[in-house]
């Protein structure tokens, strides 16, 4: 092991540094209710932009084979690099909303951002893992982090219930997985993603064990996606853990989890006769898909809570995200750097969304369901112009990110034929159930009144979450008004994947 070797770990061993460093701050800080913790938001940032920097160093080194001993367990290519920056820029928008969010409503405590580093760290591993060993050390490394942070008001009855059902539905998803990773190893002899693909390719794994293994496998990360039926702690947890939390939770989480499928997916199991013929995944993520979709989307139209509908509106985009993967046989670079782009623009998306529901409440009204948004317009133009953005882009309406995010999954299906043109014509229709609910959004801004006696809810002033307003809002328009530079960017990843 060389200092050379290090290199390939640098990220993640910053994210580390970071968090036991923030700790050490955080314990000789003042102390007091007057106490700030604010700047404890600044130093976590930097420790992000440090971590993405480090990963952009080494994408443009050229350079991304690492040693043997680093590859068995975790990856160091494009692919790796790329969602290196996707969470870590993801927990960066999650880091700055939280430090406006946290001192608004006084519940700065330094505990909650070494918790958010080693929630990414944990992220990242996932990400990159290529052997079932570090595929469940990074899983519940995130997990055990975000459980504590969806619990963070500790005052908060919904809140504990939000925290204690993902809890025990992670737990049993994180046994489920464990157990379908003990037996690929029983099937093919092997935890490696590679040598596990090797067994299949040649025939010498034992069918049935792997079928049974893979599913398992399969229902642990659909848990994690928020794939339908595995959905249900969802709105949960996403409505009772603090609104930072919840943006953390559905850009960096759900990357993860989608980065750890399609490395499984591409790695040992792409192979076209071994995916339809030995193991049949497409069927099986064909009818997640279309669930997912439909499911999301109609839960989602019938929200009267603002954070509820875009839990559920998160569920409907991974069933956007999983048409790519039925894809994945037949298309491979294509649905890979359809994948990737996605994930990238819902990042943006939607931290623009979560960044623009803190900026609307404050101290005295927290803004969460539509009735707190009547009439934010016309009061506020300023304040309500990031949220529309943010619905138009999730919508999927151009020239957004989302809008490109969406046609490039559709298109990957269609151009897959084989009978999944239905998938993506379900895809649009979805899309317009989804529309009906984003512009419900922005109805209630310009067109409703608040009703006689409510409390109207005051916008917050904080430099913090404004400034995650510019740059989230900068990247939902820079990568749907000149998507090209990105999507070279995920194809130039996704020809180290397949």
């Amino acid at each position: 092991m060389t200092a050379a070797d290090m290199l390939y770990l640098a990220p993640l061993l910053c994210l580390v540094a970071g968090g036991l460093a923030i700790m050490l701050v955080d314990a000789f800080a003042p102390k007091g209710p007057n106490a700030q913790r604010a700047e404890l938001a600044t130093l976590t940032t930097v420790v992000l932009v440090a971590a993405a920097g480090l990963s952009v160093a080494l994408w443009m080194k050229g350079s991304t084979r690492g040693p043997e001993w680093i590859t068995s367990y975790l990856a160091t290519d494009r692919v790796a690099l790329f969602f290196d920056v996707v969470i870590c820029g993801g927990t960066a928008f999650a880091v700055l909303l939280a430090g406006g969010y946290l001192r608004e409503h006084e519940m700065e405590r330094g505990e909650f951002y070494p918790l958010v580093l080693f929630s990414a760290f944990g992220a990242i591993v996932l990400a990159r893992s290529t052997d079932m060993l570090t595929v469940f050390i990074g899983l519940e490394t995130m997990s055990l982090g975000v459980y504590s942070l969806v619990a963070f008001r500790r005052t908060s009855p919904r809140s504990a219930e939000g925290a204690l059902k993902y809890f025990l539905l992670g737990s049993f998803a994180a046994a489920i997985l464990l157990f379908g990773a003990a037996l690929l190893y029983g099937a093919t002899g092997h935890t490696d993603l590679a040598g596990i693909g090797a067994a299949v390719k040649s025939g010498h794994a034992d069918t049935r064990l792997t079928v049974i293994g893979l599913l398992l496998l399969l229902v642990g990360l659909a848990f994690k996606v928020s794939a339908v039926p595995f959905h249900q702690w969802t709105p949960d947890a996403y409505e009772g853990a603090i609104t930072p939390v919840t943006a953390f939770m559905s850009v960096a989480v759900k990357t993860a989890a989608f980065a750890v499928l399609l490395r499984v997916l591409v790695v040992a199991f792409s192979d076209p006769l071994t995916a339809s013929v030995s193991t049949g995944w497409p069927a099986v993520f064909a009818a997640l898909a279309a669930l997912t979709m439909v499911v999301g989307n109609l839960a989602a139209a019938v929200q009267t809570s603002v954070k509820r509908m875009l839990a559920y509106s998160s569920i409907a985009h991974a069933g956007y995200i999983l048409v790519a993967f039925v894809a994945l046989p037949s298309q491979g670079e294509s649905a890979v750097t359809a994948v990737l782009f996605y994930l990238a623009a819902y990042t943006v998306s939607n931290a623009l969304a979560f960044g623009s529901l803190i900026l609307i409440g404050s101290r005295g009204r927290e803004a969460v369901s539509y009735d707190d948004l009547a009439g934010i317009g016309r009061r506020n133009p300023l304040v309500a112009l990031p949220f529309i953005l943010g619905m138009l882009s999730l919508m999927g309406f151009p020239p957004t990110a989302g809008f490109f995010a969406k046609y490039y999954v559709f298109s990957v299906a269609v151009q897959a034929g084989g009978g999944m043109v239905w998938l993506a014509v379900l895809g649009v229709l979805s899309s317009v159930i989804g529309a009906y609910y984003y512009l419900r959004v922005v109805v209630f801004m310009f067109m409703k009144e608040p009703k006689e006696g409510q409390t109207i809810a005051v916008p917050m002033k904080s430099g913090y979450v404004v400034i995650a307003l510019i740059l989230s809002a900068y990247f939902v328009l820079r990568m749907g008004l000149a998507p090209g530079a990105y999507l070279e960017w995920a194809l130039e990843a996704a020809k180290r994947l397949v």
